[in-house]
């Protein structure tokens, strides 16, 4: 038995009015607008701290807004129909994440004299992720040329995702590096991508078999035992993962992205249903007896246990960072301490990663976290958008895979920082330090702008040629 699909609606897009600015105007002043905020963070957090501006300010402002306005130019020639507001979005994000990591930089300056600053690093890094960008846009025609060899894809990101398992040591606890002497990669950034891309192609081809339903259990129905292999599969390597390699939000975000896509290929409520019991059956397991994971999970019950006696905490609880996070949310109320105000440092070497999310609440206050979180939300949104607009099926899967990578990260970070969710310790998209993570998030957005930009594409004027022969009029 199989679910009735309701035909899609072709999005037509109404024709632009005389005198109505176009998609690539409304963008550019969206991206000044987005420097202009950023330059008065940048100014403002200086101020604050030191009570004149860095010295440092015009070069580095000036290269923070060529950037930006590079992958405008770009996008108004490759991809002149695109989303106006998906480049402004991560210029803004990406922006402000160079404000905080500045900010930090002048803390740990103060508290840790062996802590070297990190923002130049970090703007070294946008100018990668940039010319990723240009490349991405430039040389991909049609996004569906990604369709092409789904498992020459898949193939290419298990290697990337299992790598750091082999390499020895750990870093805080995790392997998710591979290091090439002095540099450190991170290829999980990469790999969510790569899932995505695989995920749509494969999708694309099965979903009819996957949309058969089974036998009816509590209302449900429930997939067909044959069609259960590809969910095993997933559920085996998120767990390989996630014993192997430690890494909790990588794990979560594999088999998360699988069953979301899975469940917008089919429609069927079954599939999420059992993704989820799987899922919370195998993280249990793995919670309950590998040390790192199981610590992070002790942390998230009792985050304050830690200032008690050594003798009196729980098992596995080592650090603080949970309840100092607690406290900097609490101490920033509704409005913050104000940018350069609060003491960020508190949280150690994390205050740049995942818990960058601790200096906004506490020197932005609840508003400012507020208004970060609506940015990613507005973001994933517009990808949310292009896969309902774009009508090759591929094309539906590919942008809300996408849109559901950024959201996924988003939740398992904030979450974990928050206290809802354990800590997983993977970086906050375009504002946490890190050069994979900059570079892979820019090149997520470089792929949903050509998706968007072939989904919102105007139809060809119908032809209206008629030969001379037929509109002469000849005499008798």
């Amino acid at each position: 038995m199989t679910g009735r699909r309701r035909p899609a609606k072709l999005a037509v897009r109404p024709a632009r009015q005389p005198g109505q600015p176009s998609d690539r105007t409304v963008e550019l002043v969206l991206v000044l607008g987005a420097i202009v905020i950023c330059g008065f963070g940048y100014a403002e957090t200086a101020l604050a701290v030191t009570g004149k501006l860095p010295s440092d300010m015009v070069m580095t402002c000036a290269a923070a807004a060529v950037l930006p306005l590079v992958c405008h130019v770009v996008v108004r020639r490759f991809a002149p129909h695109a989303d106006p507001l998906i480049l402004p979005l991560a210029t803004l994000l990406s922006g402000l994440g160079l404000v905080l990591i500045h900010r930090l930089d002048i803390a740990y300056g103060k508290h840790y004299h062996h802590s070297a600053p990190a923002a130049s690093g970090q703007l070294m890094w946008c100018g990668i992720a940039v010319v990723v960008f240009v490349a991405a846009i430039a040389l991909l025609k049609d996004h569906r040329r990604l369709q092409r060899y789904p498992y020459v894809t898949i193939a290419v990101g298990m290697v990337l995702l299992m790598a750091p398992a082999f390499y020895p040591g750990d870093v805080y606890g995790a392997k998710r590096w591979i290091f090439i002497g002095p540099l450190s990669f991170q290829p999980g950034e990469f790999v969510k991508i790569v899932i995505v891309v695989f995920f749509a192609g494969y999708l694309t081809m099965r979903r009819d078999a996957l949309a058969l339903a089974g036998r009816r259990l509590f209302g449900m129905y429930l997939p067909r035992g044959r069609q259960l292999g590809p969910v095993a599969a997933v559920w085996i390597l998120s767990l390989l993962v996630l014993i192997f390699e430690r890494d909790l939000g990588t794990s979560l975000i594999f088999f998360g992205l699988f069953v979301i896509m899975l469940y917008v290929a089919t429609e069927r409520t079954s599939w999420v249903v059992f993704g989820v019991v799987a899922f919370a059956i195998g993280a249990f397991v793995v919670g309950s007896f590998e040390p790192h994971v199981h610590g992070r999970v002790v942390a998230w019950l009792h985050p304050m246990d830690i200032f008690l006696p050594p003798d009196k905490r729980p098992p596995g609880l080592v650090s603080d960072q949970a309840a100092q996070a607690l406290f900097s949310f609490g101490s920033g109320g509704i409005f913050g301490s104000g940018l350069g105000e609060g003491h960020p440092e508190l949280i150690g070497f994390a205050g740049r990663s995942d818990f960058i999310l601790t200096t906004v609440g506490e020197e932005l206050g609840l508003t400012g976290v507020t208004v970060v979180i609506l940015l990613y939300a507005l973001l994933a949104e517009r990808g949310l958008r292009t896969a309902l607009t774009v009508t090759d099926p591929f094309g539906k899967l590919l942008a809300g895979g996408l849109a559901s990578a950024l959201v996924l990260q988003v939740f398992v970070v904030v979450g974990g920082v928050t206290g809802l969710i354990p800590l997983t310790g993977k970086a906050l998209p375009f504002l946490a330090q890190g050069g994979s993570s900059m570079v892979a998030n820019w090149l997520l957005v470089a792929v949903l702008i050509k998706v968007s930009d072939t989904a919102r594409r105007p139809p060809p004027a119908p032809a209206t040629d008629v030969s001379a022969a037929e509109t002469q009029f000849v005499r008798p």
